[in-house]
């Protein structure tokens, strides 16, 4: 139930008392723990916190980086999908777009584009690898292109050189097919 679609229970609403409407506020809180979360940021945290919360997610990305470079594709893919659960939960609580196209661009920059084979696996994890990052770099691309002009002209050669890094591994064919381009302008 959308409250758009009811108008009638958004003006109840706003008719309660304070004490109750408090109530309510707390309760709906303590359901959602990224709403709490947000409303943390939100109205007790400052820019430095959101700087704190970026620097702590790239550690998270660089700490993870040599481990991933001893583990087949199977284990990296899964490595790469919790960091990325990670940033997507960065993005939930801050709401800063910018924050998330810098963070996904730098952990998708430092992770190591070829793994070990799995000797006998009946799927082909370096291919649902290579899958996952080009559609990750392509929603990525999305995002960048919805900032403002100046920021994407700062962070612009950091995309390029990510984009150089695909084309230059193995994972340029899934890059073709996925239709990422060579380089941003």
């Amino acid at each position: 139930m959308k409250l758009s679609e009811h108008p009638e229970l958004k003006k109840t609403i706003t008719a309660l008392p304070v004490k109750e409407k408090d109530k309510l506020l707390l309760r709906l809180l303590a359901r959602d723990k990224v709403l709490t979360e947000h409303l943390h940021f939100k109205l007790l945290e400052d820019p430095s916190d959101l700087e704190d919360r970026k620097e702590k997610l790239k550690l998270l990305a660089d700490e993870a980086v040599p481990e991933m470079q001893r583990l087949n594709a199977k284990e990296a893919l899964t490595k790469l999908r919790k960091l990325m659960k990670e940033m997507n939960h960065f993005v939930k609580v801050t709401k800063d777009p910018v924050g998330e196209v810098e963070l996904k661009m730098y952990l998708l920059s430092v992770v190591p584009l070829t793994y070990r084979s799995k000797t006998y696996s009946f799927r082909d994890y370096a291919t649902l690898f290579n899958a996952y990052y080009t559609k990750a770099v392509a929603a990525l691309i999305v995002k960048f292109e919805k900032l403002h002009e100046d920021l994407q002209f700062d962070l612009s050669e950091a995309l390029n050189g990510l984009l150089q890094k695909i084309y230059n591994s193995k994972m340029a064919g899934a890059a073709a097919y996925q239709g990422l381009p060579e380089k941003i302008d």
